[in-house]
């Protein structure tokens, strides 16, 4: 019996990779002649590029770069096993779990860091890029990063800009005469599963800057900043960023991408879908168990678990879904191929405490609900 395990990463918690092989170790109790694969995935965010690395073979890149608070963090870029593609991720140089709670301000925070691992791919020789925008913290529209490749943003006086959202309220012009002309000769391929337009309700500062540590005054002055932004490339680049889908993805970056390089935005589950080979494994399997921290209205908008149920769903395997705790929302997930939905806590835990826990509960679910799968197939029988 052949059983996939392709879980995301239980964020904060455990890695993709790690709750991958909690899950197998609760198969093996239920059914220990069982064939598993593991295939640790993610949809874009944080876990993108050691997903993908995992799969082809690659190698991680150490590199020291500006953080979203303008300290350096060490961060690293990618490569996948053909040697010619990088692997950037916000979030590993810009992303919001370098800031501590009460320091996030996504006013000041800035995305320099990013344009800082491109830079370093490129003097590196690669010009094919994969680019995951999840689990930032900034809200710059991408400003820092497009600074850290050349480009020059200045206010009414000609000073440049600093760092952070709120410096965007006072951008008047841009001089992109020291732009990295390497940018030219490459091509970026921006895994996001956000949609939301750069400014507006569902816009970045209105949606995601609450979760960086935006109040509600931060985020009229941050969306004010951003349209402010978002007229200047539309003035000068002929590019309308206000309202176009998947703009506003890591607090604009989504929309810097669209607007300053050769890209295309893809889901991100489908790229590591497409990378990990995961289509190929489901060809014989009779059970797919995947997972994520937490399992609600918007996973159904492209997160990762969903993604492995749709590619399960062509092939008609089962889909059990593990999280650390269910929402509301779930039920358009059985519209996709997710059979069941199951919390792994089993009685009141604190979140620290099963945060702490995770491995294990992770195992002793995947051990029931397998016993449950294989009693169903007997009764079938």
């Amino acid at each position: 019996m052949k059983i996939v395990i392709a879980p995301d990463s239980f964020k904060g918690s455990v890695s993709a990779l790690g709750a991958a092989i909690a899950i197998e170790k609760g198969v093996k109790k239920a059914l220990p002649g069982a064939e598993t694969v593991l295939v640790p995935i993610a949809d874009g965010g944080e876990g993108t590029m050691e997903s993908l690395i995992a799969a082809t073979g690659g190698r991680r890149v150490e590199v020291v770069a500006t953080g979203p608070t303008g300290l350096p963090v060490q961060a690293a870029y990618g490569i996948l096993g053909d040697q010619r593609t990088c692997v950037v991720e916000t979030a590993s140089a810009s992303g919001l779990t370098l800031v501590p709670e009460e320091e996030r301000n996504p006013l000041s925070s800035t995305s320099r860091g990013t344009g800082e691992l491109i830079r370093k791919a490129l003097d590196d020789g690669f010009r094919q890029f994969i680019v995951g925008l999840g689990g930032s913290a900034t809200n710059d529209g991408g400003a820092g990063m497009l600074q850290a490749l050349g480009m020059k943003l200045v206010d009414e006086q000609g000073r440049e800009l600093g760092p952070g959202g709120v410096e965007l309220a006072r951008v008047c012009d841009m001089d992109d005469s020291e732009w990295d002309p390497r940018i030219a000769e490459c091509t970026f391929l921006i895994a996001s599963d956000v949609q939301n337009p750069l400014i507006g309700p569902q816009g970045a500062s209105a949606v995601f800057g609450p979760q960086k540590g935006a109040t509600s005054d931060m985020v009229e002055q941050l969306d004010r900043a951003l349209e402010r932004w978002a007229d200047l490339i539309e003035r000068k680049r002929g590019f309308r960023l206000h309202d176009m889908p998947g703009a506003g993805a890591a607090g604009g970056l989504g929309g810097a991408f669209a607007a300053f390089f050769p890209s295309r935005m893809q889901r991100g589950i489908d790229i590591v879908i497409q990378h990990t080979g995961l289509e190929k494994h489901l060809s014989d399997a009779v059970l797919v168990i995947t997972g994520e921290g937490r399992i609600d209205a918007q996973t159904a908008s492209g997160k990762a678990p969903l993604g492995v149920a749709q590619a399960a769903q062509k092939r008609g395997v089962p889909v059990i879904v593990l999280a650390g705790s269910v929402g509301e929302g779930i039920d358009g997930l059985y519209r996709h191929g997710v059979t069941s939905v199951h919390a792994i806590a089993n009685g009141p835990l604190a979140l620290r405490q099963a945060m702490e826990q995770a491995e294990a509960l992770l195992a002793q679910a995947a051990e029931q609900v397998l016993r449950v799968f294989l009693a169903g197939a007997r009764a079938g029988k």
